[in-house]
């Protein structure tokens, strides 16, 4: 393996952070080793300068998709880090669902769009979709809207494919929820059910972006992905996100963060253990 060295460590990050936002520090250099290892054999380059020129030099930008795909494709199983998933199905999505039929009129359907800003291969929306799919059957009078995003493209390329091998179906599906949502491929690979499929839409995106051309969601899910970012990029993206949800919308983040104290616009709601975001109505705007 061939080793970074710490002025390489530097021009790469920086490098990534500009096209990216992510930011990773000096103790980051095991991850360049390992994950861009692969990359300079395929490229046969013999140091991290030279496929940093080369990443620069191509054009078509394929060899910059393919860093970020390396770079950026987190660890991600279903209904990871149970507890947001025991919060939607509980408190969230039920007090949605409620809101909204007491809303309804006249109108024959309602929609539901909820918004994963960081999805890695899609084992977020999709464990989004069964919780829906039990909660609201098969009659329901919704239309469910789920986006999925990632900056990674091979990332979202598995997504929109919704087929998974035993090993990822494993881990965080009980029996029960892998026969009912899922269809066998071969011995070694299953795949969403088309209905679960149909409410889902991936695409990539820089969360740096304006929001706006994606619209405005009921729920937005950004988690683990805020703590790679500078505080200015952070306090930025929290804003857009602020903007970026329906009144009465709910935002969830990652265990380990919080929005006190520097996010005043959004108002921390607790449900047993849980807590998730709110908009202060004049921040929704």
């Amino acid at each position: 393996m061939i080793s970074i060295s710490p002025q390489e460590l530097r021009l790469l990050s920086q490098f990534i952070y500009r096209i990216s936002g992510v930011r990773l520090d000096d103790s980051k250099a095991y991850l360049f080793e390992s994950r861009l290892g692969v990359m300079l054999q395929e490229l046969q380059c013999g140091s991290f300068t030279e496929l940093h020129a080369r990443i620069r030099k191509d054009g078509t930008r394929q060899l910059e998709r393919r860093l970020l795909d390396l770079i950026t494709t987190g660890e991600t199983s279903f209904f990871r880090d149970q507890t947001p998933f025991e919060l939607l199905q509980q408190k969230i999505l039920p007090d949605l669902i409620d809101r909204k039929n007491r809303t309804r009129g006249s109108a024959k359907t309602m929609t539901l769009r909820i918004w994963s800003a960081a999805c890695s291969s899609g084992q977020e929306v999709y464990s989004i979709a069964m919780i829906l799919k039990e909660l609201l059957g098969s009659s329901s009078p919704f239309e469910i809207r789920l986006l999925g995003t990632d900056i990674s493209g091979q990332a979202v390329a598995t997504a929109s494919r919704g087929i998974y091998s035993r090993i990822e179906v494993e881990r965080g599906l009980n029996g029960h929820k892998l026969s009912r949502h899922f269809i066998p491929q071969d011995d070694s690979r299953w795949k969403i059910q088309d209905e679960l499929r149909a409410m889902a839409t991936f695409r990539t995106f820089n969360l740096l972006s304006d929001l706006t051309s994606l619209g405005r969601f009921d729920i937005i899910l950004c988690r683990n992905v805020a703590i790679y970012f500078s505080e200015k990029d952070r306090q930025g993206l929290f804003n857009r996100l602020a903007n970026a949800l329906e009144p009465e919308g709910s935002l969830l983040i990652g265990a380990t963060e919080s929005l006190a104290g520097s996010y005043p616009q959004y108002s921390p709601q607790r449900h047993m253990r849980s807590v998730f975001y709110t908009v202060q109505k004049a921040a929704a705007t």
